[in-house]
């Protein structure tokens, strides 16, 4: 497992970036970095199962471990969903953290990835545009 961290200083409030994050219509917008017509289904509430999509009804299902709006949120990422079918994987701890915070100038956005080896050129390759995503929606939207 290797560790991966990211981030990005964004000119916008905490609760802004938040938003951007996951509401369902940006969600879709700054997921793009990693596939065209990324979406999520399921509620983020702490203990619950979130299932990510790609358009192909691909993806991945995880339990939301920490929900703190505006904060913090971190998925434990259990299995993998090829078809529509779940198929749990043994990936240990493998989380995807998202930490928000307030800054003079807005808001620094980490992003903090526990990730299998086999996942990290696309994490390294992906993660960054992403987050870049997330800035301009943060700081252009109204």
């Amino acid at each position: 497992m290797e560790t991966l961290l990211y981030e990005v200083q964004i000119n916008a409030s905490p609760e802004k970036v938040w938003d951007v994050l996951w509401s369902e219509i940006t969600y879709r917008q700054w997921t793009t970095a990693f596939t065209d017509g990324s979406f999520y289904q399921g509620t983020l509430e702490e203990g619950s199962i979130v299932k990510f999509f790609d358009p192909n009804n691909n993806g991945m299902y995880s339990r939301v471990e920490k929900n703190i709006p505006n904060k913090e949120m971190k998925f434990l990422h259990l299995g993998e969903i090829y078809d529509g079918v779940e198929s749990p994987q043994d990936w240990g701890d493998a989380t995807e953290t998202y930490i928000l915070e307030e800054t003079e100038d807005g808001t620094r956005l980490k992003s903090e990835i526990h990730s299998p080896v086999e996942f990290i050129a696309f994490f390294e390759d992906k993660f960054p545009k992403a987050l870049g995503i997330v800035k301009n929606l943060s700081e252009n939207q109204l």
